[in-house]
């Protein structure tokens, strides 16, 4: 490990996928840049970086890129493989959490942009799929992990910590721009975890600020039709 390379984050305000990226250098303690991208106006950076998808996040270790955000956290453990650790050293118990980060990246957020994307009917029937799917992760998460919380390694976040946090945190804001999005009672056991999530120090300083995601929200989702 060469603790002097260069790292670099190219991003853009409000994505949780960057936010990811970026909770977990900074918990490592890895130094890195951070570059605001206008997906709009996308860089050659970016474009040179990330060819396949053109999009962010793209971590650049030593003008290497690595994309996508699951298998950038897992290089960021590989390399830099200093506490604190991530993933737990079980195989086992490593791959049930990638199980449910990827089931989370998969569905559950997949199932949150159709609600934020649809209306009337639609929406009520994306919203109880919502609902489903988060019972699912909530029971899995309770069987496969009945004696110590996996969001949690220790008193430090975890990769699945990093992996819900970095979205989840963040309800109450699109909550506000948008509207509900789910059932805070029939998924108790899930938003209890966020709740424990967000009130952890490193987690709530490093939140975007809630002001300023709700205007982002507002105009993502509320935009004026161009006549």
């Amino acid at each position: 490990m060469d603790e002097n390379s260069e790292v670099i984050l190219l991003g853009t305000f409000g994505s949780s996928y960057c936010k990811r990226v970026e909770l977990a250098l900074k918990l490592k303690g890895i130094p890195f840049a951070y570059v605001e991208e206008d997906l709009k106006n996308k860089s050659d950076l970016l474009l040179r970086s990330n060819p396949v998808h053109q999009k962010v996040p793209v971590l650049l270790h030593d003008s290497r890129p690595i994309c996508e955000s699951l298998l950038i956290l897992e290089y960021i453990e590989e390399y830099w493989s200093n506490a604190p650790k991530l993933l737990p050293e079980d195989p086992y118990t490593r791959s049930r959490i990638r199980f449910w980060a990827d089931f989370y990246d998969q569905k559950v957020k997949l199932a949150t942009y159709l609600v934020l994307q649809t209306k009337g009917k639609d929406q009520d029937k994306a919203r109880e799929d919502l609902v489903e799917l988060l019972r699912v992760f909530e029971e899995g998460i309770q069987r496969d992990f009945p004696t110590k919380s996996p969001f949690f390694n220790g008193e430090n976040l975890s990769f699945l910590g990093i992996v819900v946090g970095a979205s989840a945190c963040n309800y109450q804001a699109f909550e506000e721009a948008i509207g509900k999005i789910s059932d805070r009672e029939r998924n108790a056991s899930f938003f209890s975890w966020v709740d424990e999530l967000k009130a952890h120090p490193f987690m709530s300083e490093n939140l975007p600020p809630h002001d300023k995601l709700v205007a982002k929200m507002k105009a993502k989702f509320f935009r004026t039709p161009k006549v």
